[in-house]
């Protein structure tokens, strides 16, 4: 028993060290959308795509955030401003990936823009209040990633949707968990 017990923990800690030894070649060639890179998780990991050799297309909402970030990383990351709210800003941001992927295609779309607030009891809100934050982190993420997913498949890349556990758990009023709850099936419906 006991032998079998060491083979399966042995055999368990090889494939581990296998998987982890795995690379992702040619990183350089590689180009990955992200929005919300104003701040926060995008312009974080748009950082750190940067820094990995990836060529990152940052989408931020501002023209501030967008300069702020071009300081902070090397010539390969580019920006364009993005508000996901907009069908034609949607449609210019797509337009212009196209034309720096080519036939390359997109190894990634991160959806990463996303508002919280107006949080609070669901009657003291509007449902102008639901909806502002239905139309950034639902709608705008339907948009995008329906006008960048032929690109994607190009590539064979990912498409990753940034949510939160309040997309299966509510535990307060409000559209934001009601827009996570509808990324969590958007993100399975893509899946299957």
């Amino acid at each position: 028993m006991w032998l079998s017990v060491v083979a399966l923990v042995g055999l368990y800690y090889l494939l581990r060290w296998y998987w982890e030894r795995q690379v992702v070649s040619h990183l350089q060639d590689k180009y990955v959308f992200i929005t919300g890179c104003d701040s926060g998780f995008g312009n974080l990991l748009a950082r750190q795509l940067d820094l990995r050799g990836l060529r990152v297309l940052a989408a931020c909402l501002t023209e501030e955030g967008a300069q702020q970030l071009r300081g902070q990383t090397s010539d390969r990351l580019e920006t364009v401003i993005l508000d996901v709210t907009k069908t034609d800003s949607i449609s210019a941001a797509t337009q212009w990936v196209k034309e720096r992927v080519g036939d390359r295609g997109l190894w990634g779309l991160v959806n990463n823009a996303g508002i919280s607030v107006p949080t609070a009891p669901n009657e003291w809100l509007t449902r102008r209040d639901f909806m502002k934050i239905l139309d950034v982190n639902l709608l705008g993420l339907l948009e995008v990633t329906l006008s960048l997913l032929s690109l994607v498949r190009k590539a064979r890349g990912r498409v990753v949707n940034v949510s939160s556990v309040m997309g299966r758990l509510s535990l307060f009023g409000g559209g934001y968990c009601i827009s996570k709850y509808g990324v969590e099936a958007f993100s399975d419906s893509l899946r299957y």
